[in-house]
């Protein structure tokens, strides 16, 4: 099995060494990781994991070969886990219960109750319709369900109706060396062409060298001439995390397409809608962020926007101060996107979901008229007319 989880870390090209290998092997045989999985798990990636960029891949591949696996000491506890307990607790509504639980009636009548329900809950609650607490209808707290309500303590979205979300989530980067199954995204994207030669005089210049050796009486004379590229810039902004995780395939794909078509390219991350500020890394985008300001005024006005993501949301996020699901934000949405488009007139979105869904969603089709129309799906299709688009 070892062995086998070797190869498989390899061949998603994790660049582990035989000799890690060997002192992971060592490491068990010690008794290190004391026969639990989470032990063997953070001993077998701080040995054979060097980059963080490898983390993801490392994850997959663990995730793969141990999935469902138990290691069990000597001693047997009866003991119940308590994500166990935890998920006896959540409510589950049939789709007649949830039509009769009704939203609070708006942004601002949803926060003013929590600010009140803060100043008055004394205790924990659980399975209400009122207080912060679990497992009920109360448009705040966690594993339960209310159609608009501020998300408390929970590990992940389970109905996505979260107006807010007050925890902190961990994102992880796109993985910009995947192999493509196909080469369709890059044909899609080399619609997006404008080729200049730039650089040192490295390409053989053969209709020149042809003429000056028949002048130079048949005697050989090369001519080399700088190589051509791409000189197009693009400017790419990709929705990270929520909704977005069930997109992480397609959007690495055209990520690692991307970025070996355009010579010129820049990116950054963003979650849900533009804000006041863009991130490189989303393990550290609470601490190490670029304001959005600070983006608009360091590329020029002949960079190419694309925007990535699925454009779904509440619509608080976009039309709203303070909408954001994850911070305070002085500035609606809109407002950014607004500059964005005002800065880089040559613009498109990309959106994973399907065409047909996009009505059924109000974010998305605000999104859609911000973009006045530029929302193109991520398919090979709404690749090509989004390159048309960017390219008139």
């Amino acid at each position: 099995m070892f062995v086998n989880f070797f190869l498989e870390l390899r061949k998603a090209k994790v660049p582990a060494s035989l000799r890690e290998y060997l002192t992971l092997i060592e490491a068990m045989k010690a008794g290190v990781p004391a026969y639990r999985v989470e032990d063997f798990y953070y001993l077998s990636r701080s040995t054979l994991v060097k980059d963080e960029r490898n983390l993801d891949k490392f994850d997959r591949v663990f995730a793969q070969i141990f999935d469902g696996m138990e290691f069990m000491s000597d001693e047997v506890s009866a003991e119940i886990p308590e994500e166990w307990l935890r998920k006896l607790a959540e409510k589950f509504l049939t789709d007649e219960e949830k039509a009769q639980i009704e939203a609070l009636g708006g942004f601002e009548k949803l926060m003013e109750t929590l600010r009140k329900r803060l100043e008055e809950q004394k205790e924990r609650h659980q399975g209400g319709n009122k207080w912060i607490g679990t497992a009920g209808t109360s448009p705040f707290g966690a594993y339960g369900y209310n159609p608009e309500g501020v998300r408390i303590g929970q590990d992940k979205s389970r109905h996505r109706r979260a107006v807010k979300v007050w925890d902190k989530r961990e994102y992880k980067n796109l993985d910009d060396t995947v192999e493509l199954g196909t080469r369709n995204i890059k044909v899609a994207l080399r619609r997006l062409r404008q080729f200049a030669r730039e650089g040192a005089e490295m390409e053989l210049d053969m209709p020149g060298t042809i003429r000056s050796t028949a002048n130079n009486a048949g005697y050989l004379d090369l001519k080399l001439q700088p190589e051509r590229h791409n000189k197009v810039k693009v400017l790419i902004l990709f929705d990270v995390g929520g909704s977005m995780d069930d997109h992480i395939r397609t959007t690495e794909e055209l990520f690692s397409a991307v970025r070996t078509e355009f010579k010129h390219m820049e990116y950054f991350y963003f979650h849900n809608c533009v804000y006041e500020k863009l991130w490189k890394d989303n393990r550290r985008r609470h601490t190490e962020f670029v304001p959005t300001a600070q983006v608009l005024n360091t590329y020029a006005r002949d960079y190419k926007l694309i925007m990535v993501g699925d454009a779904t949301m509440s619509p608080y996020e976009i039309s709203y101060p303070g909408g954001s699901v994850e911070h305070w934000n002085e500035e609606p949405g809109q407002v950014w996107v607004q500059r964005l488009l005002e800065h880089w007139p040559k613009a498109a979105w990309l959106n994973p979901i399907q065409e047909k869904y996009w009505n059924y969603t109000p974010s998305v089709q605000l999104v859609r008229q911000l973009m006045t129309d530029r929302m193109f799906p991520l398919t090979l299709d709404g690749l090509e007319r989004a390159m048309r688009e960017l390219s008139r």
